[in-house]
């Protein structure tokens, strides 16, 4: 999903473009003329006065010659006029007619064009025409002929800039005294890549008391942001030239901004925002949008958010790439609900969303698990005659195969198909994982074999998939027998590969072969990593081998690699689950003196045990240390010590408990449910009983067979037949469900 990201890079490119290339009208240009102490200067320098070579009688008779033949015979080719002349033309010929012939640019434009036939023209003759053509406002011939010198001077490019600059400044008081020469001059520099010229150019025209228009100052900014360590460059010229007077305009601040945040300086584009107001220079959309789309590409939403906030403030509406932007992290973040809230908003701003920002939606919902919301962006992108394409595709595909739904992304999958879109390896492998997770092998395999058939490479990733449902199916050999196919087509297995055959062999209890595949591992060039040794521990644990499962950590220790929280949280399951309390309690304090911090799975752990053992007080007392340690409990914690109290009859702590959960908006499993109501009837209190079946109810939740006859009775005696019935309904429909499982 980073095309919106590219569109905004693009868009910021031709907006700054506009403000780059003015049209060649002296109208448009903003010269500054300083005297030494507007910018500090030492004293600034007078333009040399033009002092050509002399002409002897016979050259001064040729050169008459010619300017009155062109002058009287101007309509007629100057090939046919002037072969008299051409075997006496020398370069010399060329300036000194010129001088005769300079107030007429028609005139001059021709002679030059005989000239540069018979031969090419001097740099002081070619210099003298480019002030002549400024003066004329032919700024097109200037641009050309500063191109077509570069092009072929460009082998010894210091010294040709060197001695093209002197002849510039040489021939400027007498030829043209049009600053805007320096101007093309340094545009030319600039868009042929020579920014070091440029900037010596720049530098050289303040000795004389002249600084180049803005926007050639704003093109020199956003080509000089391109280069190695741009950012750092253009904020340092930025700073320089405000020194010796160029007046920044909003198109720099947002060229200097844009650098900043395409190297993640984000914080700094965002002071230079700020600061704009107070430098006289006013922010528009497109600043703050830079600014924005930054703290987007950063993560940071809640910086984002405060500068859409100050935009709005100043009365400045978010254009389409701020909406594209916000939309792309909101769904990132995983709040597409937030982010549909936005388009929404966009919309009713007259801004209609694209392909790109509506499968960014399609993609944030399909993440997390809505397809409904999903498939509803879907066909309001279709109403708007907007085609989908196969990232669309891909992105719906993707979320059906996540939340089981294999039928219906295959159907998706076979639309595509239909309307023309090829499907690439992504997509493929989007699927075969989908028929995996759902156990449906087969298929699986039979997509693998017409990716092969359409000519696709299924990648390592492919393959791992493939291996992780062959060993999910206990079909061990048959993954062992695709990793050789892999290993024969030169794919290289990696790290999680191999962690998943592993898993697959861990999962089917052979923990020997599991063990050997590690020394493989390593044998290979593959170094297991903390899932590979988590992975292992966590067999050692089901199986009660809590000694090994202990050696296992301490191997990792020794080899450097470092265990992760869930690694303890597996050991710490085990310790508990085999009846080892108080290695348990060890491993915690271990884990705190350590400065590990514990989460709730930790010390649920240890809870569930105490509970089950009815100690009540030591359960009270972990609950009580995440607390202090700021570890907040999950749904998980409630449900273990609810159950707890229930089993205890500690009704008081039960019914608190509950309310904790219902103020924190965590919800309670069925089990827990009818732990409370079956603890409440021991305890007679039958009004709480029934408040509890009442919220069971409607949360949709079935509760155990003696609890419904226990109310279908209680009703029955006061009369409510509809409610008797509808409960013996629930009750018949829960125990066929129930048995339906067994």
């Amino acid at each position: 999903m980073k095309r919106n990201s590219i569109i905004f890079s693009d868009y910021c490119h031709q907006v700054s473009s506009c403000y780059l290339h003015p049209s060649f009208s002296r109208t448009n240009l903003s010269f500054v003329w300083f005297s030494s102490s507007s910018f500090g200067a030492t004293g600034t320098r007078s333009f040399p006065n033009y002092s050509p070579k002399k002409p002897s009688i016979r050259d001064s008779e040729l050169v008459h010659h010619i300017s009155t033949i062109i002058k009287q015979r101007r309509c007629e080719p100057f090939r046919r006029i002037l072969r008299p002349f051409e075997s006496k033309f020398r370069p010399d010929h060329l300036i000194w007619v010129l001088m005769d012939i300079k107030n007429d640019y028609r005139l001059v434009l021709n002679f030059f064009e005989w000239s540069c036939i018979r031969r090419d023209p001097s740099l002081e003759a070619r210099c003298i025409f480019i002030q002549i053509a400024v003066a004329a406002k032919d700024l097109n011939m200037v641009k050309n002929l500063f191109h077509e010198f570069w092009s072929k001077h460009d082998i010894d490019g210091n010294t040709s800039f060197t001695q093209f600059l002197e002849k510039i400044i040489y021939t400027y008081k007498d030829w043209g005294s049009n600053p805007y020469v320096f101007d093309i001059f340094f545009q030319v520099l600039v868009e042929n890549g020579r920014l070091d010229d440029a900037r010596n150019l720049f530098d050289k025209m303040l000795n004389y008391g002249v600084v180049l228009s803005l926007e050639s100052c704003n093109l020199f900014l956003s080509r000089l942001s391109k280069v190695v360590d741009g950012p750092n460059m253009t904020l340092k010229v930025f700073n320089e030239f405000s020194e010796v007077g160029i007046q920044w305009n909003t198109a720099s601040y947002n060229i200097v901004m844009h650098s900043l945040c395409q190297s993640s300086n984000v914080r700094e584009a965002h002071n230079l925002l700020l600061q704009m107001e107070l430098r006289g220079c006013m922010p528009d959309a497109i600043s703050y949008s830079t600014v924005i789309n930054g703290y987007c590409n950063r993560g940071e939403l809640q910086l984002m958010l405060k500068v859409v906030e100050n935009m709005k403030e100043k009365g400045l509406k978010p254009n389409e790439f701020t909406f594209n932007s916000i939309i792309l992290l909101l769904c990132k973040m995983g709040k597409a609900v937030d982010a549909e809230t936005v388009l929404r908003e966009m919309m009713s701003q007259g801004i209609f969303p694209d392909n790109a920002v509506y499968t960014t939606l399609i993609d944030g919902y399909s993440k997390i698990g809505n397809i409904a919301s999903a498939l509803s962006m879907y066909e309001e992108m279709q109403g708007r005659h907007i085609i989908p394409d196969l990232i669309t595709y891909t992105a719906l595909i993707c979320g059906h195969c996540q939340n089981g739904k294999v039928a219906e992304a295959d159907k998706l999958f076979r639309e595509m198909l239909t309307i023309g879109l090829k499907a690439d390896e992504f997509t493929y492998t989007t699927l075969i994982d989908g028929y995996c997770k759902a156990g449906e092998i087969e298929k699986a395999f039979s997509l693998h074999n017409e990716m092969i058939q359409m000519g696709l490479i299924p990648n390592v990733v492919t393959y791992t998939i493939l291996v992780d449902g062959l060993c999910k199916q206990g079909e061990i050999d048959t993954a062992n027998e695709l990793l050789l196919e892999m290993r024969e087509k030169g794919l290289v297995l990696n790290i999680y590969t191999w962690n998943t055959l592993l898993n697959g062999l861990c999962k089917s209890g052979n923990i020997v072969q599991a063990v050997k595949l590690m020394k493989d591992m390593e044998v290979v060039g593959i170094r297991p990593d903390a899932f590979t040794y988590t992975t292992l521990m966590d067999a050692y644990c089901k199986s009660g081998k809590m000694v090994m499962a202990h050696q296992l950590l301490h191997e990792m220790f020794q080899k450097g690699i470092k265990p992760t929280l869930v690694t303890f949280n597996v050991l710490m399951n085990g310790f508990c689950v085999s009846g080892m309390l108080e290695d348990g309690q060890k491993l915690l304090k271990w884990m705190l003196d350590k400065n590990i911090m514990p989460n709730a799975t930790t010390y649920n752990s240890l809870m569930k045990q105490y509970c089950i053992r009815n100690d009540m007080r030591a359960a009270t007392e972990i609950y009580r240390c995440m607390g202090h340690k700021e570890v907040v409990p999950d749904e998980n914690t409630y449900n273990i010590l609810i159950r707890g109290h229930c089993k205890a009859r500690n009704m008081k702590e039960a019914w608190f408990l509950h309310k904790e959960v219902v103020e924190k908006g965590c919800n309670l499993t069925a089990e827990t449910y009818n732990a409370l109501i079956k603890g409440f009837i021991k305890k007679k209190k039958y009004m709480e009983a029934r408040e509890m079946f009442e919220e069971m109810r409607k949360k949709r939740l079935s509760a155990d067979k003696e609890i419904y006859c226990t109310f279908a009775d209680i009703n029955y005696e006061e009369g409510n037949i509809d409610l008797t019935l509808e409960l013996c309904d629930e009750a018949v429909e829960s125990c066929s469900i129930d048995n339906s499982k067994d």
